[in-house]
């Protein structure tokens, strides 16, 4: 039985799917999963085709989201083809525009207003009590990343009995609090590095496919505490108000201020815990090492949320501690 490797497997069904035996493939880009992003010119028009490894991904949730995200008014790409036996879809091309290197103190109100605007549209309209749930489980398992890979593989670090009653009664504490908040369509990674500025019905929208059911501030917190590009915390807090109001407008939420910024703040510390974790995970497992040198924006935001409340206070003190003077972007030798 003749076989053929992946490159030339991805090669002929992206020709076959495009009806154009000429086409070529030139590399995008590639993310912190095992997919990659093909580009292809044909016809004067370009298509991007995402590779996911079946025995690696499955593309099912991601044609799912996307299906979901059209329907709602959102800006998701267009499909052309997909086999989601061999792991491939076709779909159009929107440019290469990312937030990140766009954002600046000018361009940022502008674009954020944007992200929130279909952000609300997304916990508005996108039914999701069929996704997963952002359980207990789910939050558990995230957070426990960070002792396993932050600590125990970054900086050789073994918690002691004693130091796990402290760690624990802090995950306790942002599990409750994501328990307490409304549950909502939640996209998970919706930052600046997923998102793409278009000329109309801005922003794009990318890497959806882990969304799930869960806390409506935890895509908020992603944008606005980017683990890529920090914001003064006055601008941070006006941003965090102003999406406070909309929701509370749609009929979405019915708190405080200081009641939904607290959400905000741990919900975000849960996340920058998870991330800890993932990004010293990308490293030591998966080779990735260009992760590492955005440790210390993560730490800084574990860090300054942290100790602003008693019931995680101490677990920070503990990072703190373990962590020394030692320079974190520099992997264990």
């Amino acid at each position: 039985m003749t076989t053929i490797n992946r490159e030339t497997e991805r090669l002929l069904w992206a020709q076959q799917a495009l009806d154009d035996p000429q086409a070529q493939l030139e590399r995008a880009s590639a993310d912190a999963s095992f997919r990659s992003y093909w580009r292809s010119l044909s016809a004067g028009k370009t298509w991007i085709l995402m590779d996911a490894p079946p025995d690696k991904e499955d593309i099912r949730p991601w044609l799912d989201i996307a299906q979901r995200l059209t329907k709602a008014g959102l800006h998701a790409p267009d499909i052309r083809a997909f086999d989601a036996e061999l792991g491939f879809i076709l779909m159009a091309d929107l440019g290469n525009r990312l937030y990140l290197p766009e954002l600046n103190d000018q361009s940022v109100d502008g674009l954020y207003d944007d992200a929130m605007q279909a952000l609300l549209k997304m916990q508005l309209h996108i039914p999701c009590d069929d996704l997963p749930a952002y359980d207990e489980t789910r939050l558990v398992a995230e957070m426990e990343l960070m002792p396993e890979w932050f600590l125990q593989r970054h900086l050789s670090y073994t918690p002691t009995c004693g130091e796990w009653d402290i760690i624990e009664p802090a995950f306790r504490c942002l599990i409750n609090n994501a328990k307490m908040q409304a549950q909502v369509f939640v996209h998970r990674d919706y930052h600046s590095r997923n998102l793409l500025i278009l000329d109309h019905n801005n922003p794009g929208i990318l890497d959806f496919q882990d969304a799930v059911k869960g806390p409506v501030t935890y895509d908020l917190v992603s944008l606005l505490r980017d683990c890529y590009i920090a914001w003064p915390e006055d601008r941070i807090n006006a941003w965090v108000e102003n999406y406070r109001l909309r929701c509370v407008n749609a009929g979405l939420v019915n708190v405080d201020a200081a009641t939904f910024k607290r959400g905000f703040d741990l919900m975000g510390l849960q996340r920058h815990l998870k991330v800890l974790g993932i990004f010293c995970r990308l490293w030591y497992r998966d080779g990735k090492a260009g992760y590492l040198n955005d440790l210390p924006l993560v730490w800084q935001y574990t860090r300054d949320v942290g100790m602003r409340y008693p019931e995680t206070a101490p677990l920070i003190t503990l990072l703190e501690r373990v962590m020394g003077e030692r320079d974190i972007r520099l992997p264990l030798a």
